[in-house]
């Protein structure tokens, strides 16, 4: 274990979640300054989903005294709430930028976290070391679901919760990743869609019989900051890794660079509630280890 930048743990090898297969498998340095730690992911969280984390934090029940562990954190939206609200807090992400971020909000909302660089896959932590376990969208891009979710079942202790939020595939970002699926770079071998973590069934799949009092609802959050679908477009372009990715794998085919606008103009259309308004849909999960 060494020490990076900003104080954050170096704890275990990260793993690249978009690989264009046209060249080796990136380094880990190379890896964290694609996706996540393009564009503004910061600003994401800010503009569109800041009350999401929140929201996840209450209903996994945390509290004073609990020890908790957030997962693929990002800049802490679901681990800064649960600090403020009195729990010790673990804070882990494959992307070190996104989180420096978040230890300078924690910072400046007056409260103490860990924060952890390494792999969803992979958590660098003991068997039952953990009361919760949280993760708001993000362990759903770790490529590999059914690891993953094995890992969130180990870290946590018998009784503990484990507390998920994630994209619906029949929401509007399941439906943009849909749309940008014909245009993106290969994905790694055995990867699997990140909106299934918004099917019930399949997290159901992946906990097997290691998991009781499962509680999964479907909710909504809106979004009315975009004048038109020229503006979600062009928004997140420049702003959201997984979107900047698609468009520079084909960027030296300008009919595909048009195809794809038109596409992503079109969905916020089919979706517009009137005056750009959306509401993007998300599986709030919860259960208990057995």
């Amino acid at each position: 274990m060494i020490r990076g930048s900003h104080g954050l743990r170096l704890v275990c090898p990260v793993q690249i979640m978009y690989w264009s297969g046209a060249e080796p498998r990136p380094t880990v340095s190379a890896m964290t300054t694609t996706l996540w730690a393009l564009g503004d992911y910061a600003a994401v969280v800010d503009d569109l989903v800041s009350s999401l984390g929140p929201r996840l934090v209450e209903a996994s029940g945390v509290g004073a005294g609990d020890r908790v562990l957030d997962v693929a954190a990002g800049t802490g939206n679901a681990a800064i709430p649960a600090a403020q609200a009195g729990a010790d807090v673990v804070a882990l992400d494959l992307t070190p930028e996104l989180l420096a971020v978040g230890e300078q909000r924690a910072d400046a909302a007056g409260v103490q976290l860990t924060w952890d660089v390494g792999d969803a896959e992979a958590l660098p932590y003991g068997d039952d070391e953990f009361d919760i376990v949280l993760s708001c969208l993000g362990v759903m891009f770790a490529p590999h679901h059914q690891p993953a979710a094995d890992e969130l079942i180990r870290v946590c202790r018998p009784g503990g919760t484990v507390g998920l939020l994630s994209w619906t595939p029949n929401g509007f970002v399941g439906q943009m990743f849909a749309t940008m699926r014909p245009f993106a770079p290969t994905p790694p071998p055995g990867a699997q869609p990140p909106p299934l973590w918004g099917t019930e069934h399949h997290v159901r799949d992946l906990f097997g019989d290691r998991v009781t009092d499962l509680v999964a609802q479907r909710e909504t959050v809106r979004e009315d900051g975009f004048a038109d679908g020229e503006a979600f477009r062009d928004y997140f372009k420049t702003h959201y890794g997984p979107t900047i990715v698609t468009y520079r794998g084909i960027a030296d085919q300008p009919e595909r660079v048009e195809a794809l606008d038109r596409a992503l103009v079109e969905l916020s259309a089919q979706n517009d509630l009137g005056g750009g308004a959306m509401d993007w849909e998300y599986l709030l999960l919860t259960a208990k280890v057995r």
